[in-house]
C-alpha cells in the first residue's frame, strides 16, 4: 500500500514537472514574441520618423506630397483647427496627412501605402478616410461662389477684356474621370471614354481656384443637362442678377451662360497664325482665351493628383471616389493660394496651346433665356 502510494506521488511530481516546463518554454516563446514585437514596433517608428523628417526637409516633398515642406504644416495645422482631425496614441497628424496625400498623388493602392509606411492596410484605410473627412470640411472656405460684387483682376486689368467681360465671373466646363461601377450599370458611365467615367461639372474664376464641384453624373450624361440639375438642386449654382460664365458651344446659350459663335473659328490654335477677320471671330477669340481658365484649373488638377486621372479603374467606389474629388479641389484651390507651383501651369499651359480642341453638339433650345443670351453676345461682339 505505502509502495503504490509512493508511486502515485513520483507519477504527480513528474507531470507537474513535465507542466512546469512546458509552461516555462511557452512563457520564454511569448516573451520572446512581446521582445519581437516590440522591436519592430520600435524599428516601425524610428523608420517613420526617419521618412518624415527626410520628407519635410528635402526636395523630395514636393514630389512626394506635390506641395512645399511649409504648405504641408500649414495644412496639418488647418486640418486640425477647422477639419476637426486628431492625433490617435501612436500615429501623428503629420504621418496621416502625409500618408493621404501620398495617395491621392500617386494613386498607390493601401497595400503598397501600408508597406511604405509600415502600418496595417486596416490602419492606412482608416486615416485616409479620416483626412479625407477632415479636409472635406474645409469645403465651406475653399469653394465659394463669386457673388459679382468686383470685376476679376484678370479682367479688369486688360483692355483685352475690359470693359467688354465686366460682368463675366468665371468658366464652366465637365470633364471626364474614370469610375468603378457594377457591370450592369457601367453602360450608363461609358460615354466620350471606352471605359466608365463620371462626368464631372465644376466653375472656377480666372485664377484657377474652382467655385462650384459637382461629380457623380453619369459619362453619358450631357453638360447641359447637368448644368440644368446644378441651377435647381438644394445646394445650386448661383449665378448673380446680371452676371455670366463661359461656356462652351456643349452647354446652351442663355442669359448667364454665354457661349461662343458657331461656326466661327474659336480655338486658340486657329488664331495663331491667322488673326480674327470680323467682330465674332475677335468675340470667339477673346472668349475662348478667357474660358480656358477652367481647362487650365482641370489640367493642374490632374497633374497634381493621378489619383482622378488615371485611366486604370479606381480602387474605390463611386461615392469614396466623389469625395476623393472634393478633396482634391480644395486641396488643389489651398495650394493655388500658398503653392502655386508655377512650373506646373506652365506646363498644362503649353499643352493647352498645342491642343486642336472639340466641337461639340449646341443645345437646340430656342427660348426666352437664349435670346437673352444672344443679346448679351451680340453686344459684347459689337462693342469690341
Amino acid at each position: 500500500m505505502k509502495l503504490h502510494s509512493m508511486q502515485h506521488l513520483a507519477t504527480a511530481q513528474v507531470v507537474i514537472a513535465i507542466i512546469s516546463s512546458l509552461m516555462r518554454r511557452r512563457n520564454e516563446r511569448r516573451q520572446s514574441r512581446d521582445q519581437i514585437t516590440r522591436e519592430i514596433r520600435i524599428e516601425g517608428d524610428r523608420a517613420r520618423d526617419e521618412l518624415m523628417s527626410y520628407l519635410l526637409s528635402s526636395d523630395l516633398c514636393h514630389s512626394m506630397i506635390r506641395m512645399s515642406s511649409s504648405a504641408f504644416l500649414g495644412l496639418c495645422d488647418m486640418l486640425v483647427r477647422d477639419g476637426g482631425l486628431r492625433a490617435t496614441l501612436h500615429v501623428s497628424v503629420e504621418e496621416q496627412v502625409a500618408k493621404t496625400l501620398y495617395v491621392l498623388g500617386h494613386n498607390v493602392t493601401h497595400r503598397e501605402l501600408s508597406f511604405f509606411f509600415r502600418r496595417s492596410r486596416e490602419t492606412t484605410f482608416r486615416h485616409f478616410h479620416n483626412v479625407l473627412q477632415a479636409i472635406i470640411e474645409l469645403e465651406d472656405k475653399y469653394l465659394t461662389q463669386p457673388d459679382g460684387s468686383q470685376i476679376p483682376s484678370e479682367i479688369f486689368n486688360s483692355n483685352r477684356f475690359h470693359p467688354y467681360f465686366k460682368d463675366c465671373i468665371g468658366a464652366i466646363d465637365g470633364t471626364h474621370i474614370r469610375v468603378k461601377v457594377p457591370s450592369a450599370e457601367a453602360p450608363k458611365y461609358r460615354g466620350r471614354k471606352d471605359y466608365p467615367t463620371q462626368n464631372v461639372l465644376a466653375a472656377c474664376t480666372f485664377d484657377l481656384k474652382f467655385t462650384y464641384v459637382l461629380p457623380g453624373w453619369e459619362g453619358t450624361t450631357s453638360d447641359s443637362r447637368i448644368i440644368k440639375n446644378a441651377l435647381i438642386r438644394p445646394y445650386p449654382l448661383r449665378i448673380p442678377e446680371g452676371k455670366y460664365y463661359l461656356v462652351d458651344a456643349g452647354f446652351m446659350l442663355r442669359r448667364g451662360l454665354i457661349t461662343p459663335y458657331r461656326g466661327e473659328r474659336y480655338h486658340l490654335k486657329e488664331y495663331s497664325r491667322n488673326p480674327p477677320r470680323n467682330p465674332r471671330e475677335l468675340f470667339n477669340l477673346r472668349h475662348a482665351s478667357l474660358r480656358s481658365a477652367i481647362e487650365r484649373a482641370f489640367g493642374v488638377l490632374k497633374k497634381r493628383f493621378p489619383i482622378i486621372a488615371s485611366s486604370t479603374e479606381p480602387h474605390y467606389g463611386l461615392e469614396t471616389h466623389k469625395e476623393i474629388i472634393f478633396a482634391c479641389c480644395i486641396l488643389h484651390n489651398y495650394l493655388m493660394g500658398v503653392d502655386p507651383d508655377e512650373a506646373l501651369i506652365t506646363q498644362v499651359d503649353n499643352e493647352i496651346r498645342d491642343e486642336a480642341g472639340d466641337e461639340y453638339r449646341a443645345s437646340g433650345e430656342n427660348n426666352e433665356e437664349t435670346i437673352q443670351g444672344e443679346i448679351i453676345r451680340d453686344e459684347i461682339a459689337v462693342e469690341m
